[in-house]
């Protein structure tokens, strides 16, 4: 495989499989692993009283039922995070005991309206509960499913008194997750937080980029100047890979096809970094149009397809929300 140590590419399920299931819950999880993910992905926020939970962001009203929870209307408030104003209510103004009693919803009922039958059905679990669910599934099958955390808003939440690094590598060593060659990744986004981890685990560490803006913790950085060649050895020093948006690996001409590489595989290869892009959907909405099946947003296009183009660029891993269809993409295709 043209990956940077020759092997097939990882599999990591974003948010579980939440192409079909709420995301961050333990269902989703659950079903990532039954269709063959290699890691599944948990972005970490904290209670009021420090516990690591999985949430996309800690603003809650759009993944939860907070919203039509009387008990917590005066929990409503506007907040800026990163530079960003956001009103709802935030993980951080809640405790385990009370944000367990709220129930996840679907976060894309306009993409994902099967998934809004699973409304209700699930709490929020905490990362030591994903853990759990990891070292079960390793007791019934010995198989080993990784995990691949993102800090979410690290530098915000160091700021209020509530720091991921502590909490995060502790579980992580309990679960046996502290070695280098141990199936685990840590990303963020932010800089900071990825280079005081690597002063204190052996894990695996991954900078987190995007097509635009740059590290919300260091204002005079873009992303952009961070996947040059200077940029990306300065990375290879506290990290081991990159997570890149799609659009940087591979660009899309004027009507939204696939079109060139753009050379950061093998930039980042060369400064010894893996290479694991995001995020790959079945949904029209969010494919290539030359994978594009029905005039549906909705509909489900053809992400095998563009998963191998992926592949053939030399990717070491990929995020997905439809692990079923990427791990299918690995597979060899029939012959005709």
């Amino acid at each position: 495989m043209p990956t940077l140590n020759g092997d097939a590419p990882i599999i990591i399920a974003h948010r579980g499989a939440s192409g079909e299931r709420p995301e961050h819950t333990l269902a989703a999880y659950e079903l990532a692993i039954e269709q063959g993910a290699d890691f599944i992905e948990p972005d970490l926020v904290l209670t009021k009283d420090g516990i690591l939970v999985a949430r996309h962001e800690n603003e809650i009203s759009g993944t939860t039922d907070v919203a039509d929870r009387p008990e917590f209307a005066d929990r409503k408030t506007t907040k800026t995070i990163d530079g960003t104003e956001f009103t709802g209510w935030f993980t951080e103004d809640f405790t385990l005991a009370e944000l367990k009693t709220l129930l996840a919803k679907e976060r894309l009922p306009e993409l994902r309206d099967a998934n809004t039958a699973f409304d209700g059905q699930f709490q929020i679990p905490t990362f030591e509960e994903v853990l759990d669910l990891l070292k079960l599934h390793q007791a019934e099958t010995g198989n080993r499913i990784g995990v691949y955390p993102e800090t979410k808003h690290p530098g915000y939440f160091a700021g209020i008194g509530l720091p991921h690094d502590k909490p995060l590598l502790s579980l992580l060593t309990k679960y046996g997750y502290d070695g280098r060659d141990d199936p685990v990744f840590i990303q963020s986004f932010e800089v900071d937080n990825l280079k005081l981890l690597k002063l204190n685990t052996k894990v695996r560490l991954v900078q987190l980029v995007a097509g635009e803006g740059g590290p919300p913790d260091q204002p005079a950085l873009r992303y952009a100047d961070m996947v040059k060649p200077d940029g990306l050895a300065d990375i290879a020093q506290y990290a081991s890979g990159i997570g890149p948006s799609k659009s940087m690996v591979i660009s899309r001409d004027a009507l939204g096809r696939l079109d060139k590489e753009t050379g950061l595989v093998t930039a980042a290869h060369r400064a010894g970094l893996e290479v694991h892009p995001w995020t790959f959907r079945r949904e029209n909405y969010f494919l290539p149009t030359d994978f594009v099946s029905g005039v549906s947003p909705a509909g489900a296009g053809d992400l095998e397809s563009e998963v191998r183009r992926f592949v053939a660029a030399g990717v070491d891993g990929l995020f997905s929300d439809n692990p079923l269809q990427a791990v299918a993409a690995l597979k060899p295709e029939p012959a005709e």
